[in-house]
């Protein structure tokens, strides 16, 4: 039986849970979370099992890291390296391996390259194994590429696309993607960093080249609004004809002076309606070319929640150190540690 805390008890941390408690060998020993209104509360209840686990909700991560000294901690509670650090840092110093569903955290070696080697050796000293995954970054617009370029003798260029519905998500990250706003107040928003559009295609891009051992120049990022022609609502916003529906974001590895990685992901409410059809797509181009294509799209909280907790056998057995997707088995369903 593994140990197993939650921190981060939002969407992906109770669907993890959840999952979590579906697999023989688990036990799960504590969950965190900053919200007042859930604390002291049982985990079985709020997410609405019809009984207590026994667990409630608490805002003392150290505590339980001492007290229960979980084997491993899965980590959801943001996005980016710097904003997680010191979390990840106290999992780590505490003997915990620990899983990240922070986008940067898929492949931080060339985007946050000092933080990368704290991590790494701070892992290493304590015999505990760090990884950051998820659907994307962490699967399909890189894990799934790279394992496609295994029938290929030589790669030429790669470009993928991802095209998803945001419809189901809440107000937060209808503000990320600037849905809802004009097209000047979403060109203001990629100026003062509150919309951002996708996240991870530094490190998706970065896991692809140095998959193939390509060099890269530099990794370019472009976004651009999606503007509407149509009325589209969803219960957190409202859409007008003229207005910003979604946002589509590009990424770019440039080699010698040409793409040689392009990725494409425009997120966006309710893209039926304009006659979008989501999916997954993937050209490799080379000696033996490969066009792959998936829809719907791969469902991305659900995809993000279950490649992580497919994830746990493969770190609790891994070796010491920051670890990314290249450097363990692929993920897969278990039924008992």
């Amino acid at each position: 039986m593994k140990k197993v805390m939650q921190w981060g008890f939002g969407a992906m941390g109770s669907g993890i849970v959840k999952l979590m408690l579906e697999r023989k060998g688990i036990e799960l020993v504590g969950v965190v979370d900053i919200r007042e209104e859930l604390q002291g509360k049982d985990v079985g209840e709020l997410l609405g099992l019809g009984r207590k686990i026994g667990v409630t909700v608490s805002n003392d991560p150290a505590e339980i890291l001492k007290s229960k000294k979980p084997d491993i901690t899965m980590l959801a509670t943001g996005s980016f390296v710097d904003e997680t650090l010191d979390q990840v840092k106290l999992i780590l110093e505490n003997g915990s391996n620990c899983i990240s569903t922070a986008e940067e955290m898929a492949y931080p070696w060339k985007s946050h390259p000092q933080q990368s080697k704290e991590l790494d050796e701070l892992a290493r000293k304590n015999q505990v194994s760090l990884l950051g995954t998820g659907v994307n970054p962490g699967f399909v617009l890189d894990l799934l590429i790279i394992a496609l370029t295994g029938v290929c003798g030589h790669v030429e260029k790669i470009k993928a696309a991802r095209i998803n519905d945001l419809s189901p998500f809440g107000p937060t990250v209808m503000k990320t993607q600037g849905v809802g706003t004009t097209v000047e107040e979403f060109e203001a928003g990629l100026k003062n960093g509150t919309i951002v559009g996708h996240i991870g295609f530094q490190q998706s891009i970065a896991m692809i080249a140095d998959a193939l051992g390509w060099e890269l120049d530099e990794i370019v990022e472009k976004r651009e609004a999606i503007v509407s022609k149509t009325h589209r609502e969803t219960p957190h916003v409202v859409v007008e004809p003229g207005m910003v529906a979604g946002c589509r974001h590009l990424g770019y590895g440039i080699m010698n002076g040409k793409v040689v990685i392009e990725l494409e992901h425009p997120q966006q409410i309710h893209p039926e309606i304009e006659n979008i059809k989501t999916g997954d797509y993937i050209t490799i181009e080379g000696d033996n070319p490969v066009h792959v294509a998936n829809q719907p799209e791969i469902a991305g909280g659900k995809g993000t929640i279950n490649v992580c907790v497919n994830m746990i056998p493969h770190v609790l057995n891994a070796r010491p150190g920051l670890l990314t997707m290249l450097d363990l088995p692929v993920p897969h369903p278990f039924k008992s540690l």
